[in-house]
């Protein structure tokens, strides 16, 4: 007797991926379209997974070009365009031999994807440090430095010491160690691309706490940038504690 399309479905559905293989070898020779359906499924599975891998080993050339380096630490920020909140910098030590899929620029990401990989980040890397600059600081310093602040901050609040330094695009001012500025580097390293993950969920999840306290601004959605929600709240009930008065000139 036949084996039920309906339960091959679900142990192709319940199988782990490196499982997919097996049970493709199993019903191989079962011609029915249903299950034939569910073989071309996990093959696509299969080809996806490999393309993930074959993307993420990309991502650690800067990784490989210094591997003689023992903390290799990838730094990136978030927030330094929004017109309210603090700008948020990650810095991330990640193990030589690190097999977390899916990195990328944080803003590549859903917010699912933001999460999960926040968490797997957290539990894998060798250190993970946040800094903050906050909006007074922004207007005290400019944006620009109180950026290089919130960067000089994560990079103390770390458990190692970091050998080099990968950052997106800059180079961090009064920083005692070898730097690597890398334009788009949140999309072209392991270690910059994990820090823009810990950046951005650290500082949308401030966001959504300030929404708590500010409800007409939006900002668990738009998490303080320019939407018009923002503005039209912005010009009726006027700026909070936690907007930078040197960039909402234009809307007061």
């Amino acid at each position: 007797m036949e084996e039920k399309i309906g339960i091959i479905k679900e142990k192709f559905a319940s199988a782990a991926i490196e499982e997919l293989t097996g049970v493709i070898e199993l019903y191989q020779s079962d011609l029915r379209s249903g299950v034939q359906k569910e073989i071309e499924k996990a093959y696509k599975k299969i080809e996806a997974l490999e393309k993930e891998k074959r993307r993420t080993d990309a991502l650690w050339k800067y990784e490989r070009k210094y591997a003689s380096y023992s903390h290799i630490c990838g730094i990136d920020e978030v927030g330094r365009g929004p017109l309210a909140g603090p700008v948020v910098a990650g810095a991330v030590i990640l193990p030589k031999h690190c097999d977390i899929l899916y990195i990328n620029d944080s803003k590549k990401l859903s917010e699912k994807k933001r999460e999960e990989l926040y968490d797997i980040i957290m539990e894998k890397a060798v250190s993970v440090g946040i800094g903050y600059a906050s909006p007074e600081r922004i207007d005290e310093i400019n944006i620009l430095q109180a950026t290089y602040e919130a960067m000089r901050d994560a990079i103390s609040n770390l458990s190692v010491s970091p050998d080099i330094l990968l950052n997106d695009a800059v180079t961090i001012p009064a920083v005692n160690c070898k730097q690597v500025p890398i334009i788009k580097g949140d999309a072209k390293s392991i270690s910059i691309g994990a820090a823009s993950i810990i950046a951005k969920v650290t500082r949308d999840r401030l966001m959504v706490e300030y929404d708590n306290v500010f409800p007409e601004y939006g900002f668990a959605s738009n998490k303080g940038y320019g939407a018009s929600v923002h503005i039209e709240a912005l010009k009726k009930y006027g700026p909070t504690p936690i907007h930078r008065r040197s960039f909402i000139k234009n809307f007061l």
